[in-house]
């Protein structure tokens, strides 16, 4: 009998048996399996807090959550289940919501689908798009889905591969390569199948996971941008919420099932369950729960490092990020064609800004530092009880904290030197052939990930796909005012640049300089970034771009950064593997694993709360709350259509006989962070009821900390989501697929 700690779909199971003649992948999760009951224990109760592994639902008394599902309903190895409904599309998550590869998703997350097809005659981002038959589905070049098919524990033998006396950086790059050798042999034994070694505890325990991997996704639905960003950046990460924030999306494969990238002849991806849609939505105080691929916490953390987040790395990114933001919108203001270059950068740039600004002010005002800094101080004290358990783990948190210490030293200049390769377009073009040319050298197993064989296609074209973007004009101030800090902080670096004395000391000279450099590159230009790939170092250092020789000549600075990144995850692997040690057992009953972009499970209910002092804010929003808001000034415009059929009435069955009203955004209790953009929100039946998309500006340091009374994430609600498709822009067929009656 197969163990239920570990998951292979029948389908596919069946069909690797044909492959292969036997399921060897059926390893039993003995390691992490017995840490994570261990760990646990009477935190399970709680209905609010945790990100649990698929591996936990039969530990969780789910009827006293509210939920009617068994355990085996969300997940079981032996038959189709609920999970086989989510996916993961990119860094986010979604769901199939028919028989025939279609996704719900958020409208940030297939933004950038939708801003690589939009131009200002067809303007997609603003008007809004619907595929009105398979035929008219745009593909989204750059997009990938995964689902989870199986895992297995891999620690033993990931670990297997360091010794004691290996350095930092040597541990790190043994520990990536078992995991690369791991996940090649896992492909080799399941062809068609994506392997990923995820990290669980850090320095502990390691999992292998398949996937189904699909790689051509196509965008179906959008609503306008007035509709999937309303309130922009006033109202993100923030409660009330009126966005309707979800698009539709769709995958395919090959004729004959396979994966495979874009084909006219390419068919819908079949999924083996999808997720029904519930179009009566929710109550307050409902049971919900969510499927999703969560990002990464850090809860897990030591007070050094929440005091280096705090007082280093989050205030250099806000700055850095508000400036280019401000950048791109004043070069683009008046300008519809730069607006769409800049959408998705602006986009990203400012909700991770905005994120910061919240996690900055939540650690100031919940005094995080200082709880943790306790927390440890009864850890110390734990730990010197006793002269062997001092011995071994008496100068953990202080070595911790040395790291941080250091990081702090270095890291501005690290973060300016990272986005001067990242920000400008063309530099970002510059350093993909530069770090291709020297990696594709090694042996394959041996490379970075993203110019392994198995992904260097994708990867091509995701940089392909980021050169629609560029912009010669954007790239020169945005190289400029990095350059310029690099200056003010007397970067090493700064000299290798090679800039002209006469434009070197100020930035009116420095934004001369690069306005020469980047018109004088091709980089721009997908055919010259395509005729330089595969070249070798050597080829590159010929070819006369300057630009190209620029990051050329920074190239031994990121080569060293890469190294000492490889050393500090190396010893910081291996300290805090023997903090989850003696945490366990000072803790035991009190650990929960930090999410890591893996498939979980949390659960809540439908909640309001109250941010501060005599504030009570309620959980459901509604579409007069939309018509209230709008002021026709963005980013509170809302389209005609919409305002008349409210004016109307015209509510058709998506009305709330309570409300008397169609409610647009949900708040809710669950345990989410970055990555849970687009997680079905599911009621106690396991039916779709909204779409996760946010948490509350409160709830930005749920990275670093829960506290229930705060906690609160933030979803579009179905019946939105409903009207908005099929009785406002008439996409009833798409209602029609998903089971709804218009």
């Amino acid at each position: 009998m197969r163990s239920r700690r570990f998951r292979l779909a029948p389908a596919v199971a069946s069909a690797r048996s044909r492959r292969s003649g036997t399921n060897s992948f059926s390893l039993p999760m003995a390691c992490i399996f017995l840490w994570l009951s261990v760990s646990y224990g009477d935190v399970v109760t709680r209905a609010e807090e945790g990100m649990f592994p698929m591996s936990e639902l039969a530990q969780l008394d789910l009827s006293s959550r509210g939920i009617e599902l068994a355990a085996q309903q969300l997940f079981n190895p032996a038959d189709a289940s609920l999970v086989d409904g989510v996916c993961r599309v990119n860094t986010c998550t979604g769901s199939f919501v028919s028989s025939q590869g279609l996704i719900i998703t958020n409208h940030h997350c297939a933004y950038d689908a939708i801003q690589k097809a939009s131009t200002p005659e067809t303007d997609y981002l603003h008007d809004g798009f619907t595929a009105k038959s398979l035929q008219d589905e745009i593909p989204a070049l750059d997009y990938t889905v995964r689902v989870t098919e199986d895992y297995r524990d891999v620690s033993a033998a990931v670990l297997a591969a360091v010794d004691d006396g290996m350095s930092f950086r040597d541990r790190t790059q043994a520990i990536d390569k078992r995991r690369k050798e791991l996940e090649s042999a896992a492909e080799s034994e399941h062809p068609g199948l994506r392997a990923e070694v995820a990290e669980m505890f850090t320095g502990k325990t390691y999992v292998l996971f398949l996937y189904t991997y699909l790689k051509d996704i196509r965008l179906v639905f959008a609503p306008p941008q007035s509709i999937g960003n309303f309130g922009g950046e006033d109202d993100n990460w923030m409660w009330p919420r009126h966005t309707g924030d979800f698009s539709f999306m769709r995958a395919y494969t090959a004729p004959d099932g396979s994966s495979a990238t874009y084909h006219q002849a390419n068919i819908p991806y079949q999924p083996k369950r999808y997720i029904p849609v519930e179009p009566r939505g929710v109550d307050e105080g409902d049971a919900v729960f969510l499927l999703g691929y969560p990002g990464r916490t850090s809860r897990h953390k030591t007070a050094a490092f929440l005091a280096f987040e705090r007082d280093i790395r989050l205030p250099t990114v806000v700055d850095l990020y508000q400036w280019q933001i401000d950048t791109m919108q004043k070069i683009s203001a008046g300008r519809r064609d730069l607006e769409l270059k800049h959408a998705s950068r602006i986009r990203s740039l400012a909700n991770v800004e905005k994120r910061s600004r919240g996690q900055l002010k939540g650690l100031q005002r919940k005094s995080l530092v200082q709880k943790r800094a306790a927390e440890e101080e009864s850890l110390r004290q734990y730990i010197t009880s006793v002269p062997e358990r001092e011995a071994k783990y008496g100068p953990l948190l202080d070595q911790i904290a040395a790291v941080y210490a250091e990081m702090s030293a270095s890291t501005p200049r690290e973060l300016l030197l990272t986005q001067l390769r990242i920000a400008p377009r063309s530099a970002a073009a510059a350093f993909f052939l530069v770090d291709s040319a020297y990696q594709r050298q090694k042996p394959d197993l041996e490379r970075e990930s993203d110019y392994m064989d198995r992904n260097f296609a994708q990867s091509i074209q995701n940089m392909q796909t980021s050169l629609q973007d560029f912009h010669a004009g954007t790239d020169a101030i945005l190289l400029a005012g990095i350059v310029d800090r690099l200056r003010s902080i007397n970067a090493n670096e700064y000299a290798a640049l090679n800039i002209p004395p006469q434009r070197a000391h100020d930035l009116d000279g420095l934004k001369a300089w690069a306005i020469d450099l980047v018109s004088s590159s091709l980089l721009g230009q997908p055919d010259f970034f395509a005729s330089c790939l595969e070249k070798a170092p050597e080829t590159l250092a010929e070819v006369n771009d300057p630009l190209l020789q620029l990051i050329l000549r920074l190239y031994p600075a990121y080569a060293s950064m890469r190294e000492l990144e490889k050393e500090r995850e190396g010893q910081l692997s291996r300290l805090y593997g023997s903090l989850v040690e003696v945490k366990q057992a000072f803790l035991a009953t009190r650990f929960i694993p930090d999410a890591n972009a893996t498939l979980r499970f949390t659960c809540g209910h439908i909640r309001r709360y109250s941010p501060e002092d005599a504030v009570i804010k309620t959980p459901i929003t509604t579409l007069g709350g939309v018509v209230d808001k709008t002021t026709g000034i963005e980013p509170f415009v809302t389209p005609q259509r919409v305002l008349d059929m409210y004016a109307q009435r015209d509510f058709g069955r998506f009305r709330n006989e309570a409300l008397d009203d169609v409610p647009v955004a949900i708040l809710y209790d669950t345990d989410t962070t970055g990555g849970n953009s687009g997680s079905p929100i599911m009621n106690s039946a396991g039916k779709l009821v909204g779409v996760n998309f946010d948490r509350c500006f409160e709830a930005t340091i749920n990275d670093f900390a829960w506290d229930e009374s705060y906690s609160r994430s933030i979803g579009v609600d179905i019946r939105y989501v409903l009207w908005i498709t099929g009785n406002v822009y008439g996409a009833n067929h798409l209602l029609s697929e998903m089971g709804v009656s218009p």
